[in-house]
Order: structure tokens, then C-alpha cells, then sequence
């Protein structure tokens, strides 16, 4: 009875999880702000957009060098497309040298291209003071409050509505007064440093490629974003003022690499840092600008984007610095990874290029709705017909089976792609084949003179094994589709392993609770089955 009493308690707990995040999907109404905000997301070919697959001509590199200059690629590449403002791309390794890159919904080719392509830039740029600050978010929000009708995107911050407390006057609609702190409240630039959303980053974006806004910010000043947080895409960014100098660029560097401070560093104990090595004109360059701003932050920047910015406590001599901070191992090789790319050792080149358009993935969409909802009909008018009652129960089953599938693929942010449905599709069959091994033992069993409730109980437990057999093999298969596909194959992989887990979860648990619910709880003496 304990066992059953857990056994419902998790049936509970994946099917309220499974509606939390399938509610997004189903009704398209604003919902409360403690619910979800992750979707679905569409692959390259159910949206449209551009695949590029670059290589990293390394071959004039020593061997220990090559693995860095193609991680450098990737980290480059990564920090564009996040300036480009791409939502959800797909960036991965390809084999020793390349790399693919995948940017749904995406429609200005020319331009990406083009930017993928620059010559990294890395520069070292001081950080603003906190009157430059003040007044270059002053100004900007002097200017967007003239030109706010310029920016249709920015109308939530535009205008407030104001609550009218004449009762006599019901009837007449909310005013509206014009904000006088649109840059203030997009950027929530209460007070240094400031920070902007995830939900606004391309909203400064847009902002930042306008030539009159950028006009607008103080002479010698610029905006700068950071870089996204790889573990926590969707956090809040800071967003910094720098001056327009640049300091030191990344040819004056001549090594960066990763050093684990000993237990009596007073700067970094036994924490990793990033040490640094600048070229004699580089070493000269650096102790000027670290002797005359003490105490001032400089900004590493890669591509116009900050990765981060140091505060400088003393004059820096001999060419060699380090830089420390609360950094993991894993932070820390990726600074290095950004020093190392202002100055890439390794030219890339463009080898393929794809573009899907919108119109032949709405095509897709379209096709492989109506091909899963075509299969799931005569799966369950099948089942129905052959199995009556139990068959009622499967289908139950079959229902919350892609239900849970949908809803992991939300949770897990995974980009649904055609052979993703391929994967779906499939499961809809292989979600039936449990549900019909235990019917047949269930059969046999009721031939053999035995009781309903012990045919049932004899069912479920003699079809266990083959049961975890058949998908066990089934979804070593999809792990080993997973870990050495790409793009697609990984799609079809992924929906492929959660429809197999779902299927195990809904045959060998739920509908044997629903069958010991409805059947086995009474005193029945027949089961048409």
C-alpha cells in the first residue's frame, strides 16, 4: 500500500510538471509571471534561416596549438552571433577543424556572413567615471524622449498610464504621460553598474546599431554590452559606458594562459588566474595606462562585446600581469581563450553555406502536424477496436506520453527539428508496443483459467523484462546517435530518447495504476480484452 502511495505520488508530480510547461504551448494567453517563459524551440529547417559551416586553416601551426586556435574559432564566432542578436543558435565542433554554425530565423544572409568573417578585434578599454555615467544616461534619455517616436520597439517605456481617481468618471480611458527615463528604465539604471534583462537585450541592440542614438552619447564615450552568461543565457547583462580610446589592442599581447595561484597568494589562494605576457611596445604601453588610472576598471572587449573588467590595483612594470577574480577553471580558460583570439593564430574560412527559407519550414511544420495527428488516429482506432477497454486506457496513455515529450523538450530548451518529428512520429508506434506485449500476456494468462486480477498482476510482471530489453536497446541506440551525430541526427535523437522513457513511464507505471484503479479494484469476473 506505502509503495502505491509513492507510486501515485510521482504519476502526480510528472503529470502537474508536464501541464506547467505545455500550458505556454496550448494557450496562447498571458499567463502569471511565476510561470515558465521557456518555448519550444524550432530548428533550422521547421523556420528558416542559415547554416554556415566554417574551417580552421591550422595546418601551419604546431601540433599543441591547433586544438586552441579552433576553440578561439568557436569563442569568436559565439560572441558575434550574440551581438547579431540571433535568438537560440546552434554552435558546435565539427571533427578536428571546423565548426557549424546554425542561426534560425534569420534573414539578413549578406550581413551575416559578412560579420562572421571579420578579423577578431580585442581591445583593453577603460571603464567611464561615475559622473561620465550619470550624464551619458541623462543625455540618452533627453534624446529618446525627443525622438521616441523613431522607435516603435521601445513603447512599453515610452508611455506609463496614470491612474485617474476621479469616481465620478468611470468611463473615460486611462490617460497617458510620456516618460522622461525611457534609457533609465530599459537599461534599470537606478545605479552603477547598470544591468538590462534578457527579455530587452535586443532592444539595446537595435539601439546600439542606430548612428543617431549612438550620436547621441557624449563625445568620447561609448555603450558596450556584456558578454552572455554562458550556464544562465537568460540572465541579466550589464551594461557598461567606456571610453572610446582604445588602450591597448590585442597585437600588443604575446601570451595569456592559465596559472593556479599557491596557498600564500594574497590575490588569488589557490584559485586559478589569468597571467599575461605584452609585447616590449605592449609592456610599455601597459604600465603607462595602469600607473596614471589606479583604482580605474579596464575593460577587456572582444568584438565591441566586454567579457570583463578588472579593477587596476597597482602600476603595472616588466610587461606581465595577471588578472584575478572569483573565477572557476572553467572562466578562467575561457578569458584565455578570448586574449588568445585578438590575435588569431589560425585564419577561417567560409566552406558551406545553407539557407532554409521561412516558407518551406511553415511547409514542414504543416506536414509533420498532420502526419503524427494522422498516425495517432489510427493508432488509437487500432487499439481501441482490438483491445475495447484496455485499449481506452492506452490511449489515455499514448496521450500523456506526447505530452511529457513536449514538455521535456521545453524544459530542456531543445530546438525541434524535422527529424525531431521524425522522432515523435515513431514514438506514437513504439509507445503502443508495451501496452500490446502486457495485453497478450494478459490474454494468455485469462486462457489459463485465471482470475482478472491475476492475469493482470501476471501480465505486468512477465512482460517487464522484454519490455525494459526492447527500449533499453532501443535508446542505447539514440545515446549513440546523439553523441556522434550533428544538427539533425542529434534532433532525432533527443525526441527519440524522451518518447522512450515516456513510453516506459506510461506503460509499466501509469497505466498499471489506472488498470488496478478501474479493473482489479473491483470484483470482476470477466475483462474483454
Amino acid at each position: 500500500m506505502k509503495n502505491k502511495k509513492y507510486r501515485n505520488l510521482i504519476i502526480l508530480v510528472v503529470l502537474l510538471a508536464a501541464i506547467y510547461y505545455l500550458i505556454p504551448l496550448i494557450l496562447p494567453i498571458e499567463l502569471p509571471d511565476f510561470w515558465t517563459e521557456k518555448r519550444v524551440r524550432l530548428g533550422l529547417d521547421l523556420q528558416g534561416g542559415m547554416q554556415i559551416m566554417l574551417e580552421v586553416d591550422y595546418a601551419e601551426l604546431p601540433e599543441d596549438e591547433r586544438d586552441d586556435a579552433v576553440r578561439s574559432a568557436v569563442e569568436i564566432v559565439r560572441n558575434r552571433i550574440d551581438q547579431f542578436g540571433v535568438a537560440e543558435p546552434s554552435i558546435q565542433r565539427i571533427g578536428r577543424n571546423r565548426v557549424l554554425v546554425q542561426l534560425p530565423g534569420l534573414q539578413e544572409f549578406d550581413r551575416a556572413r559578412d560579420l562572421i568573417g571579420r578579423t577578431a578585434l580585442l581591445e583593453f578599454k577603460l571603464v567611464a567615471t561615475s559622473d561620465q555615467i550619470q550624464d551619458t544616461i541623462e543625455q540618452l534619455d533627453d534624446y529618446l524622449l525627443e525622438n521616441h517616436h523613431r522607435y516603435a520597439f521601445l513603447e512599453e517605456f515610452i508611455e506609463e498610464p496614470v491612474e485617474d481617481f476621479d469616481f465620478l468618471e468611470d468611463d473615460e480611458e486611462d490617460e497617458f504621460v510620456e516618460n522622461d527615463d525611457i534609457f533609465s528604465r530599459l537599461t534599470t539604471a537606478r545605479g552603477i553598474p547598470m544591468t538590462i534583462s534578457h527579455e530587452n537585450v535586443s532592444k539595446l541592440q537595435q539601439l546600439l546599431e542606430d548612428e543617431d542614438f549612438q550620436q547621441a552619447v557624449p563625445s568620447g564615450l561609448m555603450i558596450s554590452l556584456q558578454r552572455e552568461d554562458r550556464e544562465d543565457p537568460r540572465a541579466p547583462r550589464d551594461v557598461f559606458v567606456l571610453l572610446e580610446r582604445t588602450e591597448i589592442t590585442g597585437s600588443m599581447l604575446e601570451t595569456a594562459r592559465v596559472q593556479i595561484g599557491s596557498g600564500t597568494d594574497l590575490q588569488a589562494p589557490n584559485r586559478p588566474y589569468v597571467s599575461l605576457r605584452f609585447t616590449r611596445d605592449g609592456a610599455r604601453v601597459f604600465e603607462t595606462v595602469t600607473g596614471q588610472n589606479l583604482q580605474r576598471r579596464l575593460a577587456i572587449v572582444l568584438d565591441g562585446m566586454v567579457y570583463t573588467a578588472p579593477t587596476i590595483q597597482d602600476r603595472i612594470r616588466g610587461g606581465e600581469a595577471r588578472i584575478t577574480g572569483t573565477f572557476t577553471l572553467e572562466e578562467t580558460q575561457d578569458l584565455v581563450i578570448v586574449l588568445r583570439a585578438g590575435n588569431l593564430p589560425a585564419p577561417v574560412e567560409i566552406i558551406e553555406e545553407r539557407t532554409v527559407g521561412a516558407t518551406l519550414g511553415a511547409d514542414s511544420v504543416r506536414s509533420g502536424f498532420f502526419a503524427a495527428l494522422f498516425g495517432l488516429v489510427l493508432v488509437i482506432i487500432f487499439i481501441i477496436f482490438y483491445y475495447k477497454v484496455p485499449g481506452l486506457i492506452t490511449t489515455l496513455a499514448l496521450v500523456v506520453n506526447l505530452g511529457i515529450v513536449l514538455a521535456a523538450l521545453t524544459y530542456l530548451g531543445a530546438a525541434l527539428t524535422m527529424p525531431g518529428i521524425a522522432g515523435i512520429i515513431l514514438t506514437i508506434g513504439m509507445a503502443v508496443d508495451a501496452n500490446v506485449l502486457i495485453f497478450e500476456r494478459i490474454r494468455e494468462e485469462l486462457k489459463t483459467g485465471k482470475t482478472v486480477r491475476s492475469a493482470v498482476d501476471a501480465g505486468f510482471n512477465r512482460a517487464l523484462v522484454t519490455i525494459i530489453d526492447a527500449n533499453i536497446t532501443t535508446l542505447i541506440t539514440a545515446i549513440v546517435l546523439y553523441q556522434f551525430g550533428t544538427g539533425p541526427i542529434r534532433g532525432f535523437a533527443v525526441t527519440l530518447s524522451l518518447g522512450i522513457v515516456a513510453s516506459m513511464f506510461t506503460a509499466l507505471v501509469m497505466v498499471k495504476a489506472i488498470f488496478e484503479a478501474v479493473i482489479t479494484n473491483k470484483n470482476r469476473t470477466h475483462l474483454s480484452i
